[in-house]
């Protein structure tokens, strides 16, 4: 018998809905969580390495919120490895007013991963999920498998498909 493969609760939750796909090690720069290290590191293209990002919307709509309560939503947008999110396009894709990125320290509490080790299956709570729409020019893209050293590759019809996401314009 060889040795079992580490599987991954992001590989435990494709496995059991049946969706193929392919962990995929690389070696982690602890000083470069980049996705662009992460792409030099695979020998893949920058494009086909996508960077799952939590952001915090407001709402728009009346403010009508009682006193103390949480008038922010959350929602995560996956994006080629070397783009930046453009907020308001991000904001409109969710129905929000405005958007801003969640602070580092609420990542880990919020969906169970780290930065650098952050996929967009398997997080505590299901949020709205947005994938920019260069993900379809592909027939595999690259997302974090949940850890840091290990990437999902990945069909992303299959992957929006099964975490229910919206492609749109986020960049």
């Amino acid at each position: 018998m060889g040795k079992k493969e580490v599987k991954t609760n992001v590989a435990r939750l494709l496995d059991k809905a049946g969706i193929e796909y392919s962990l995929i090690p690389y070696e982690v720069d602890p000083d470069n969580l980049a996705a662009t290290h992460v792409a030099e590191s695979l020998g893949e293209d920058i494009s086909r390495v996508f960077k799952t990002l939590v952001l915090v919307g407001e709402p728009s709509g009346p403010k009508g919120y009682a006193a103390g309560a949480r008038s922010a939503g959350y929602f995560v947008c996956v994006i080629p490895g070397d783009a930046e999110v453009d907020l308001k396009k991000a904001a409109r894709a969710a129905g929000m007013k405005s958007a801003a990125m969640l602070h580092m320290k609420e990542l880990l509490p919020l969906t169970g991963y780290i930065r650098g080790g952050c996929s967009p299956i398997g997080m505590k709570k299901p949020f709205p999920t947005f994938f920019h729409e260069s993900c379809l020019g592909f027939d595999y893209i690259y997302v974090s498998a949940g850890q840091r050293g290990l990437q999902l590759k990945i069909n992303p019809d299959d992957l929006v498909g099964y975490v229910g996401a919206t492609v749109a314009d986020l960049i």
